[in-house]
């Protein structure tokens, strides 16, 4: 069996890579990066350190890596004789990766069964995404028979890596993959770790408005009481009653939007939270709060969720303290983190937080986000 996998990065070695290689799956990873490529393929295996309670190290051997911009031809060729195809690149990415998985299915045999396709990217509906790419290429030419897309929902913690890594990747013990049933019938891929749901929406909302929105929020209120580490930021009893309080708001939602149990729901923010606290993990507030702007985006781990629970009329103070928070982070490095601060200072409230949210100023979020950005705006005064 084969698996083509687009980003070759530590998510992709780490996480969806590794699994492939557990379910046997000869894995050719795909990328742009040419160093990378290189170096993937001048050792014959990595070794995946997990970190924390108990953590195991995994070699992983039968892989290889092609550069997708040097060689999209030879992408292609790998596409059209494998079982599955997975992605770990960022939803903003998925068009680009789009050509390639159309051309490979135009080289498929179709004596072949389906190309299994997953997008494991932190986003609702990433395969979905992608699909519509790869449709939208292909026009009235498209052969539904060629493919399936399942939607899935990941989620493991990879920090920043040591400068002397090379390919190896540290990661944490705990790892969740849920993958959508139906579209593969009788024929599941074969992924030990992974499970199965008949409905994905609440296991990706769950780990969405838990685990994104808990882990940004540790960032941005840790950088702005000028913490440097996740774990040291979570440590703070302050910034810990926060986090938790955001959380508490999101499964709310989740509870009365998906049936979800409140009891569940509290145990899992639990594992969540003293997850954030593994210090062997040495992940910092820069690297977890970059691109501020895309994380307030509509759709995404704040606005999302307050969204919505401001329309069920639910409680949202603590995921607004976090807006206001982002809207602090201050990364020089961070090119969305400096165009945001540029913003606060040359754009009326209620026009960035338009921008920023896409919310229609009449919706009841509207006014609570609009009251940060003129808060944070007083501050640059």
């Amino acid at each position: 069996m084969k698996a083509v996998h687009f980003g070759a990065g530590n998510i992709g070695r780490g996480f969806v890579g590794l699994l492939l290689h557990r379910g046997g799956y000869e894995v050719v990873f795909s990328d742009v990066a040419g160093a990378l490529v290189d170096a993937i393929n001048a050792v014959e295996s990595y070794t995946v350190h997990e970190v924390g309670p108990g953590g195991v190290d995994t070699v992983v051997t039968g892989f290889r890596a092609l550069n997708s911009a040097a060689d999209p031809d030879a992408v292609a060729a790998e596409v059209a004789t494998a079982d599955v195809v997975t992605t770990a690149v960022g939803p903003t990415v998925l068009k680009f990766v789009a050509p390639l998985v159309l051309a490979g299915l135009r080289r498929r045999d179709p004596a072949l069964p389906p190309l299994q396709i997953m997008a494991c990217e932190n986003a609702i509906g990433a395969t979905d995404l992608l699909r519509v790419e790869i449709v939208g290429l292909a026009g009235e030419e498209w052969d539904a028979s060629r493919a399936v897309f399942a939607n899935t929902a990941v989620d493991r913690i990879v920090p920043a890596q040591p400068a002397d890594a090379g390919v190896d990747v540290t990661v944490e013990p705990f790892f969740e993959w849920a993958i959508e049933r139906r579209p593969f019938g009788e024929h599941p891929p074969v992924i030990p770790g992974a499970h199965f749901v008949d409905d994905l929406a609440p296991y990706i909302e769950r780990k969405l408005y838990t685990v994104n929105t808990g882990h940004a929020a540790t960032a941005y209120f840790g950088a702005l009481a000028g913490f440097d580490e996740i774990s040291d930021a979570l440590g703070d009893p302050a910034i810990h009653a926060r986090v938790a309080a955001a959380l508490e708001e999101t499964s709310e939602l989740l509870a009365q939007r998906h049936g979800l149990d409140p009891a569940e729901l509290a145990e899992y923010r639990a594992t969540i939270l003293e997850r954030f606290r593994n210090p062997a993990l040495a992940d910092t507030v820069w690297r977890v709060g970059r691109q501020p702007m895309r994380k307030l985006s509509r759709h995404e781990r704040f606005i999302g969720p307050a969204a919505a629970a401001a329309e069920l009329g639910l409680e949202v103070d603590a995921l607004v303290g976090a807006v206001g928070a982002a809207l602090s982070f201050d990364d020089p490095a961070d090119a969305q983190s400096v165009e945001l601060q540029r913003l606060l200072h040359t754009t009326d409230a209620a026009e960035l937080t338009g921008t920023l949210t896409s919310l229609d100023s009449e919706h009841p979020l509207f006014p609570l986000v609009q009251a940060q950005v003129a808060a944070r705006q007083a501050t640059l005064a």
